[in-house]
Order: C-alpha cells, then sequence, then structure tokens
C-alpha cells in the first residue's frame, strides 16, 4: 500500500462520489433484515457507516475477549456496503473514513502504514487515536530508515538511493523520530510498533541477531517492539533470542517469503509477549502487483485460503489461552477483501474444533 494511502485527519477531502446502487442496496437489506443501524453521516466526519447485519453483529458479540482484528488500512471505495455506507474517493476515506471503520464490531484494529515513508508528529497520531474506541488498537510501522541497510535504487530515497544507511539500526534515531511520536501519539491505543525487514543482504543470522538485540534493547521501555521478516533464514533460536531478551516479539506472517505462521511461531516461541502479533499478507505464489490487479476493487472473497484461515484460529485460540491479546491486521490481497475475510476467520475461530486423527 503506498504510503499517500493514509492521508492526515485534517483538512477538507475531494466531495463523496455518488452512491452505487449495490451499496444502496445492501444497506436497505440489512436495514430490512434488522441489521444494525449506523451512526449519522455527520458523526464520522463526513463518512457514512455501513448498517451492519445481524449475524456479523452476533460474530462479533461472541468473539472472546482479547481479540483485535482489522485491515492493513482501511481506505477502500470496494467497501462500501460492508465498512461504509456508499463509495467515497480514496482521499476522502483516508481522510475522515476511520471514525466510520471504527464502527464495525468486528474491526477493532487497524494497521497505519504512513509511518513506513516517514515519521509522523505526535498530533497526526493523535487525531488517529482521538476518533475510535477505547479498547481499538493500531499495528503501527516504523520508518524504514531504520530496518534498511541500504537504500533501494527507487526515486523516492532521492540522492540517497542505493547508498549505505548510517540510521540502520540507529537506536537513537528510532527513539527520537519514531518511538517518541508514537508513544505520546497513540497512548494505550498503540498495540505494537512494527520493524519491518525487507528482503536485503543483513549478513550472517547470528550477526543480525545480536545487532538487533542491542538496537531493541536500547528504545525506550513501555511499548511493544514487533519484528517481521522477509529473509527466512534469519527466523533462528539467535532471533528468537535476541527478541525475548529485549522483551519484543516476533510478527507472524502469511507471506510467500516465510514458513507457515505455526513454524513461525513454534521457532519464536521463547519470544512470547502479552499480545500475539500477525499480518495476513498475501497467498502463496503470488505477488502484491498481481493479486492487487486481481481482486480489486476488494469487495469479495476471490481466493478463499481455508488453511491460513485455520492456522490463525488456531494460534489465536492458543494465545487466548495463555492470556495473551492477539492482534491481527488483513490485506486485501491476503484474500480479496479483508473485511470479509476477519468474517470468515471469525466464523473459524468460533468453530468447533475439528476432531483429531485417531
Amino acid at each position: 500500500m503506498a504510503g499517500d494511502s493514509q492521508l492526515p485527519l485534517f483538512g477538507d477531502g475531494p466531495a463523496a462520489a455518488a452512491s452505487p446502487a449495490g451499496a444502496d442496496g445492501a444497506a436497505a437489506a440489512g436495514r430490512a433484515a434488522g441489521g444494525i443501524a449506523a451512526p449519522p453521516r455527520s458523526a464520522t466526519a463526513g463518512v457514512g457507516a455501513a448498517v451492519v447485519p445481524v449475524e456479523v453483529a452476533e460474530l462479533a458479540r461472541r468473539l472472546p475477549a482479547g481479540l483485535h482484528f482489522g485491515g492493513s488500512t482501511w481506505s477502500f471505495p470496494g467497501w462500501a456496503g460492508l465498512v461504509y455506507d456508499r463509495a467515497y474517493p480514496v482521499a476522502r476515506l483516508a481522510r475522515h473514513g476511520l471514525a466510520a471503520y471504527a464502527r464495525h464490531p468486528l474491526l477493532r484494529a487497524a494497521g497505519i502504514d504512513r509511518t513506513h515513508y516517514r515519521p509522523l508528529p505526535a498530533a497526526e497520531l493523535a487525531a488517529y487515536a482521538a476518533v475510535v474506541p477505547p479498547d481499538f488498537l493500531f499495528l503501527v510501522k516504523a520508518h524504514d530508515a531504520c530496518t534498511l541497510a541500504r537504500f533501494p535504487d527507487h526515486p523516492r530515497y532521492g540522492a540517497e538511493r542505493g547508498q549505505p544507511n548510517p540510521r540502520f539500526l540507529d537506536a537513537g534515531y528510532a527513539a527520537g523520530e519514531v518511538v517518541a511520536a508514537y508513544a505520546a501519539g497513540l497512548g494505550a491505543r498503540g498495540g505494537a510498533l512494527l520493524f519491518q525487514f525487507a528482503p536485503q543482504e543483513l549478513g550472517p543470522p547470528a550477526r543480525f541477531a545480536a545487532r538487533l538485540h542491542a538496537f531493541l534493547a536500547a528504545l525506550p521501555r513501555g511499548p511493544l517492539y514487533a519484528v517481521e521478516l522477509r529473509n527466512r533464514e534469519l527466523l533462528t533460536a539467535d532471533y528468537a533470542a535476541a527478541l525475548a531478551g529485549a522483551g519484543a516479539c516476533h510478527c507472524l506472517s502469511v507471506h510467500p517469503r516465510m514458513p507457515d505462521v505455526r513454524v513461525q511461531a513454534h521457532l519464536t516461541a521463547a519470544a512470547a509477549a502479552p499480545l500475539t502479533v500477525g499480518r495476513w499478507l498475501l497467498g502463496g505464489g503470488a505477488t502484491y502487483e498481481a493479486a492487487g490487479k486481481r481482486f480489486a476493487p476488494f469487495n469479495r472473497l476471490a481466493a478463499p485460503d481455508l488453511a491460513a484461515r485455520r492456522a490463525w484460529a488456531e494460534l489465536a485460540r492458543q494465545a487466548l489461552a495463555a492470556g495473551r491479546r492477539f492482534l491481527l491486521t488483513v490485506n486485501n490481497n491476503a484474500e480479496g477483501c479483508a473485511p470479509l475475510s476477519i468474517a470468515a476467520l471469525a466464523r473459524e475461530l468460533l468453530a468447533p474444533p475439528a476432531p483429531r486423527e485417531p
């Protein structure tokens, strides 16, 4: 998701697009079926929430406490009738859609990825926190300057493109430019601050683990720090020990570059934190570009991934049984529509466990 897909919550966005017949029909059907009424549009800064069907509201009511499911972000016009009462332009949803999004009873979390491209001031993060309920959690990406050993050869890095990165695993930079704003802006609504390591050359796994531990241990105490890898060879016992020693956790991810999430959980069990963090990103054999083209406008389950749902449900049950909360953000590119994936996952989680083979 491009960094501009989440805009500041200040200023006026473009005028709303005309409501499609499908969205109006879905809202009317929800009301006819006794769905949960949406708040007035004025209550959500110009973006209206969809009527929530009774079945979805009941799903949310039955979910155990401590589960926080949400989208990787919230600015998708294709969610008309599912999350929003109509189709709005992306920019309007990015600026004003979060409050309506947070009215949906299954959406108790959201990712913030703007922070991956540049640090945000505490005031902008506080604006996000101000429009969601007290039990809502954000999974926030740290600025990628913290996690790139060398800047990619890409125009967005300007004169630094292709050069070694002096801020790589620099705890002073991360503490001052990333952690401080995160903690001050989000407070208790900050679920975890995510340091995402893109595929890159990071040296021998043991050396990377040692550097990672030194970095995490030097950061301010208080926030939960999560680490996401794209180099599976770094997922070692040394890595797990580095996280555990610093009080951090591994971010479980469904992604073609990484092993099954249950394998990841097993390998990093030593780093279990009070909150289990996960991201359901992309199905096997796919790329973000191809999946995005195939699944747009992200309003249907185009590629159901039953195995991933079962794995996430199993991990959620394990976390809750151990007294840990469970935070999972879901990308549209996982199955085609994050809100529908979350509803399907909720049903999987509430279904009776399958009998074990004798």
